[in-house]
């Protein structure tokens, strides 16, 4: 066949997840096998989600409620904005592609970090527009002086991710502040905080606290990590009303299923699920980090559910190395770090058993 398919699209690399669970047993002949590669909520969904989930399976024959009135309600008081100011997406990637559908075309250039969520790019060239790549700085944060020296009158969009994914890394308030204020007021910043829930440093910058400044601040969250319902894929966008205004001209009518919704709103009310989670991720990121220490394993401090170590080879190899021994990790070849695979916390068994297979791939590697 003969299509007429734009440079543009051609050029890009499509995205690469996590390798699934059933695909690595099939490829390997292993048994219970554990994957560690997507930053996923290792408890699961809160039971009372699951049973909000349940009970909307009866209705399926109807469409969802077009507006998430329920969902996007409880955020707003959750959140104390107005439920304006709140747009739902099939996952937040689903936001960021109708930012870039609605504010960008071609030859214009939206501003990123390098590296950070592959979407970002992947979604501002598939309109035709520029992605600007800054890399990170020296401690593998993202570098905003950088970022705000980037800016050119092509300009439209700025992305940034805190923390940012892969490297666990936040920037903080005061220098958030700082760089908004360099910046053209046509410039939308999007704030990407998909792990903020994880967070403990008091100075990391929130995007919501800034959805009524001078320019547009938008803020992208999931239900995806903390909350553990990465399977429905359920997201939002915290931004100034004149904003969702245009993205609900281009939002698909019912983009959150009836189950997502469900199980959203009920993820919400059950606060101490979420605390759960939150103290397993932070206890099991105090164990793989005294146990890589213990083994002489450079790895790098995080402030999210996910960390960085570096292997001092191969990256790949290592990915593929692991799987014979029923790990997934996450190679950051892809993300321009070829000596350095990435983890999420597993339940404790999981961290244990990710532990003794990196120490014996490792060491075969030096045998």
């Amino acid at each position: 066949m003969n299509f007429s398919i734009p440079e543009y699209i051609l050029a890009i690399d499509p995205y690469k997840p996590g390798k699934p669970l059933a695909e690595l047993e099939r490829e390997y002949g292993v048994r219970s096998s554990i994957k560690l590669a997507s930053n996923e909520n290792p408890l699961g969904p809160s039971p009372k989600a699951i049973q909000a989930i349940q009970t909307c399976l009866q209705s399926l024959h109807r469409y969802p409620e077009g507006s998430g009135y329920a969902l996007v309600a409880k955020l707003a008081r959750k959140l104390a904005l107005a439920p304006e100011n709140i747009v739902l997406g099939n996952g937040s990637d689903e936001i960021i592609g109708m930012l870039t559908r609605a504010l960008l075309k071609p030859q214009d250039e939206a501003i990123l970090p390098q590296p950070s969520f592959l979407m970002y790019a992947i979604m501002v060239r598939s309109v035709g527009a520029a992605p600007v790549f800054v890399p990170l700085d020296d401690r593998l944060s993202i570098d905003l002086d950088a970022m705000a020296s980037r800016v050119t009158p092509a300009t439209r969009m700025i992305f940034l991710c805190n923390p940012n994914n892969p490297t666990g890394t936040i920037f903080s308030a005061e220098t958030f502040e700082k760089f908004l204020g360099r910046l053209p007021l046509e410039v939308i910043v999007v704030v990407d905080e998909a792990y903020i829930e994880f967070v403990t440093d008091p100075q990391c910058a929130r995007g919501t606290d800034y959805l009524n400044a001078d320019r547009a601040v938008v803020t992208l969250r999931t239900f995806s990590k903390a909350y553990g319902l990465a399977g429905l894929r359920i997201g939002y966008g915290i931004m100034p009303t004149a904003l969702s205004g245009i993205l609900h001209r281009i939002r698909q009518p019912f983009n959150a299923s009836s189950p997502a919704q469900a199980g959203a709103v009920a993820a919400l009310n059950d606060e101490a699920f979420l605390h759960k989670t939150i103290r397993l991720v932070h206890e099991g990121l105090g164990y793989l980090s005294e146990s890589l220490d213990r083994l002489g394993i450079a790895h790098f401090p995080t402030q999210s559910n996910f960390f960085l170590i570096d292997v001092q080879r191969d990256a790949d190899d290592v990915f593929k190395q692991m799987l014979a021994e029923g790990v997934i990790v996450r190679s950051m070849t892809a993300y321009g770090y070829p000596h350095y695979i990435r983890i999420n916390v597993g339940l404790r068994e999981e961290n244990e058993r990710f532990v003794k297979a990196l120490a014996k791939v490792l060491e075969k590697c030096e045998n």
